[in-house]
C-alpha cells in the first residue's frame, strides 16, 4: 500500500489567508483542492511538500459568476461535475462542460476541479511510477535524477500535458486569474504553461488560482476532441481543442487548433488555423489543416501507444473536431 508522507495541513477560509499561509512556508508548501492530483504524487514521493495548504472551506472559489454575453467567470474551486452540469456553462460553451465530463471518473470528478486541471503535473511514463520502480531504472531528470528517459540526449524534460480543459481554455483564449503577496494579476491561458516538463507553469508556488473568465460567446464555436485507450476513465493521450469564429456565409473570420498531450505544454498549431481563414469549412479545407497539425505534431514515447500511431491520428481527430463545428 502507497502510504503519504507526513505533512502539515491548513484549512483557510479566504483566499488571502491561503496566500499568507503559502507564503510562510515557501516552496515548502502546496496548494490541494480536490487532491486527485496531489495525493497520488505524495504517495509515489513524486511531491513531497512538508505543508498542504487546503482550499475546500474558501467558498469564493467555488462560485460561477456573470453571463454569456459578457463572459463567465469560473472559480477554480468549482468541481468538474459541477462544471459539466451548469446549465449557464452547457448552454454557451458546451464544449467546456463536454471537456469537463471526459475527465476521469464520476467519483472522481465530484472532487476535482477546474483549478486542478488546469494546474495538472506533467505526466510520463517513467515519471508516473511507485518511488521504488523509479529507483530500480534510476531516476529521471524530473525527479531526483539527471536524465530523460524518454529522449536521453535531451538537456529538457518531455513529460507532457495532461489535461483537458488546458488546451481548450488556450483556444477560447481564457484568462486566468491568481493572486499572491504581491497582489492579482490576470493573464491569457497561453502565457499560463512552459515548453519543459519540469517548468511546465509560468506561475510562481506562492500564486493561487482564483478563477477562470471565459470570453463573452458572441459567434464563436468550440469543439474538443479526446483519444484515450479507456473511455470511461484514462487520461488522454490526444486532445484537439478547435475554436472558430465564421461570416454570416459561413467563411472562416478566426480559427485556432490546440493540441495537447503530445507537448509538455498546449501546442497551438497556427499554421492549421491560418489555413482554414477566409474559407468555409469544406472537406478540403478540414483534411487540409489535419495534414499540418499531424505534419506539426511530436509525440514521442512517454505515454500510451506507440508515438508514430499517436502521430498518424492527428489529422482523423483534428478533422472530428472541425466537422463537429461545420
Amino acid at each position: 500500500m502507497l502510504r503519504l508522507p507526513d505533512f502539515d495541513y491548513y484549512a483557510p477560509s479566504t483566499a488571502e489567508e491561503a496566500v499568507r499561509v503559502a507564503a510562510d512556508h515557501g516552496p515548502d508548501a502546496a496548494y490541494v483542492a480536490g487532491g486527485t492530483d496531489l495525493y497520488p504524487n505524495m504517495k509515489r514521493r513524486q511531491q513531497t511538500p512538508a505543508v498542504v495548504v487546503g482550499l475546500s472551506r474558501i467558498s469564493a472559489l467555488r462560485e460561477i459568476t456573470g453571463e454569456a454575453s459578457s463572459g463567465l467567470r469560473i472559480g477554480a474551486g468549482v468541481t468538474l461535475t459541477r462544471l459539466a452540469e451548469d446549465e449557464r456553462v452547457r448552454a454557451a460553451y458546451p464544449s467546456v462542460a463536454y471537456a469537463a465530463s471526459t475527465i476521469s471518473t464520476p467519483l472522481l470528478r465530484n472532487m476535482g476541479t477546474i483549478g486542478g486541471n488546469l494546474l495538472l503535473d506533467t505526466r510520463c511514463n517513467y515519471y508516473d511510477q511507485t518511488y521504488e520502480w523509479r529507483k530500480s531504472i534510476d531516476f529521471c531528470m524530473k525527479r531526483d535524477g539527471e536524465i530523460c528517459w524518454v529522449a536521453p540526449s535531451s538537456p529538457k524534460c518531455w513529460a507532457v500535458n495532461s489535461s483537458d480543459e488546458a488546451p481548450l481554455m488556450v483556444a477560447l483564449d481564457a484568462k486566468l486569474r491568481f493572486v499572491s503577496p504581491e497582489g492579482e494579476r490576470e493573464i491569457p491561458a497561453r502565457e499560463l504553461y512552459g515548453a519543459d516538463g519540469i517548468n511546465y507553469l509560468t506561475k510562481r508556488p506562492d500564486e493561487l488560482l482564483l478563477d477562470v473568465c471565459l470570453p463573452p460567446a458572441n459567434g464563436w464555436r468550440a469543439a474538443y476532441v479526446k483519444l484515450r485507450r479507456r473511455a470511461s476513465f484514462d487520461f488522454p493521450v490526444l486532445g484537439v481543442a478547435a475554436r472558430v469564429k465564421t461570416a454570416a456565409d459561413g467563411t472562416v473570420e478566426e480559427a485556432t487548433v490546440v493540441l495537447g498531450a503530445v507537448h509538455p505544454s498546449p501546442r497551438i498549431i497556427e499554421e492549421a488555423g491560418a489555413v482554414l481563414v477566409g474559407r468555409k469549412l469544406t472537406d478540403e479545407a478540414i483534411r487540409e489543416a489535419g495534414e499540418i497539425a499531424q505534419h506539426l505534431a511530436r509525440p514521442l514515447d512517454n505515454t500510451d501507444f506507440l508515438p508514430h500511431w499517436r502521430k498518424q491520428v492527428v489529422a482523423t481527430h483534428v478533422g472530428r473536431a472541425l466537422a463537429g463545428l461545420r
